[in-house]
């Protein structure tokens, strides 16, 4: 009973902040279809005063109905599975990620108002797919593998391909990504070592030992 109540915390644990996120999202974009104004100016605007608020404000805002929605299923699939496989870092990493791709939107970017939650998604990307492997968890090993399976393709993003979408978020979020997994490593769930391992490791401390008798 106990176990079973656990499990229920844990899932709704898991998926709360993801919707949570999310639903801010497209209360944000009601916002502005009901009230008839345009919120991009609040996006990032690059080494200009005005455009300091948007590293905070950027990521909730989207164009239209179709950059929303492009960024909500990732959303709701990558924050679930970083809550699910990284429960004490997880919030951390996730605004880690949310700030410094912005500051460095902020830093670096062409000048031009950069909107979308799209940075956060390219570094939770990132995040759980190096996490994974620095880590050699068996379970974070398969979950970054399906990681590169569904989000795969999005490493075209990173590339100025099309004027009209920010790859300088897309980038600087993926960095920010890998960042958090190499400075989050010790943290959380790492490689499980198994029986064999550890009776070769003694067997090696005693062989040690033996060879450094008087």
């Amino acid at each position: 009973m106990l176990e079973r109540e656990e499990h229920r915390k844990q899932l709704f644990h898991t998926f709360f902040f993801a919707c949570f996120f999310a639903t801010v999202l497209w209360i944000i974009k009601f916002t502005e279809i009901v009230f008839q104004c345009d919120l991009a100016e609040w996006g990032v605007y690059p080494r200009q005063i005005k455009g300091i608020a948007g590293i905070l404000f950027a990521p909730l805002i989207h164009s239209d109905f179709n950059h929303l929605f492009s960024n909500t299923i990732p959303i709701l699939i990558l924050t679930s599975g970083l809550f699910y496989f990284y429960r004490s870092i997880a919030y951390p990493v996730f605004f880690w990620i949310y700030l410094m791709s912005g500051i460095w939107v902020w830093v670096s970017a062409r000048p031009a108002f950069h909107i979308g939650a799209s940075g956060v998604v390219y570094g939770l990307v990132a995040f759980l797919f190096f996490s994974g492997i620095i880590r050699r968890h068996s379970r974070l090993v398969a979950f970054s593998m399906l990681v590169v399976f569904i989000y795969g393709s999005l490493i075209w993003g990173i590339f100025p391909i099309d004027i009209r979408v920010s790859w300088e978020s897309h980038l600087l979020g993926s960095i920010a990504g890998v960042f958090c997994a190499f400075y989050f490593k010790k943290i959380g769930l790492q490689k499980e070592k198994f029986e064999w391992e550890n009776v070769a490791e003694d067997e090696s401390q005693n062989n040690i030992n033996e060879d450094v008798e008087p």
